[in-house]
């Protein structure tokens, strides 16, 4: 018996963890996207964009197969010399990061 119990704890554990949502709230994103970053991107689907094609759109960064919330938060934390650095809060950034990742879908 103690053998079985051993085993299905082993198995329990050896299982992913349970799906956690995401922090943020991707409608804060969506306005935060707007003010600072629709100079250069264009943030939302259909919606307006800068006047050159020199920066993706957020859709387009979405759908790359290498967009996660990680390597979003990586990104958005490192100095890029095209991109200025708005040093996001920890909210503004999973509200940053929400809004991205729901582009997705």
């Amino acid at each position: 018996m103690r053998a079985l119990t051993l085993a299905v704890l082993l198995a329990v554990a050896a299982m992913p963890a349970a799906a956690q949502p995401e922090p943020g709230d991707a409608r804060a994103g969506l306005r935060l996207a707007a003010t600072w970053c629709a100079n250069c991107h264009q943030v939302a689907p259909g919606g307006p964009g800068p006047s050159t094609d020199a920066a993706p759109t957020f859709r387009s960064i979405a759908r790359m197969t290498s967009t996660t919330s990680m390597s979003l938060r990586a990104f958005l934390q490192t100095p890029h010399p095209s991109m200025p650095d708005y040093r996001l809060t920890r909210e503004e950034l999973d509200d940053v990061v929400a809004y991205l990742i729901s582009l997705k879908r």
